[in-house]
């Protein structure tokens, strides 16, 4: 998948992602996209840390949303720490 797709599918992760997990997240799409492609990253070598995908493969679509939602909870306690 080339680069125009990854930023593609990172940017639905990040958005469906931003939708599943509730309360106010003040990001541009920049950060959507980077908090999908980050979601899918953390998917992959997790799992396959985990023992549940083996090396060269990536995570599913649910997967990288789940991975998705982790992020996006970590950046909001960040966040909430920071003010």
């Amino acid at each position: 998948m080339g680069i125009i797709g990854t930023i593609l599918i990172g940017f639905l992760v990040g958005v469906i992602a931003r939708f599943l997990k509730p309360g106010d997240q003040p990001m541009g799409w920049i950060m959507t996209i980077l908090l999908g492609i980050g979601g899918s990253l953390l998917a992959t070598y997790g799992g396959q840390a985990l023992g549940i995908y083996r090396a060269g493969q990536g995570a599913g679509f649910i997967g990288a949303v789940v991975g998705a939602v982790i992020i996006l909870a970590i950046y909001g306690f960040m966040q909430r720490r920071k003010v």
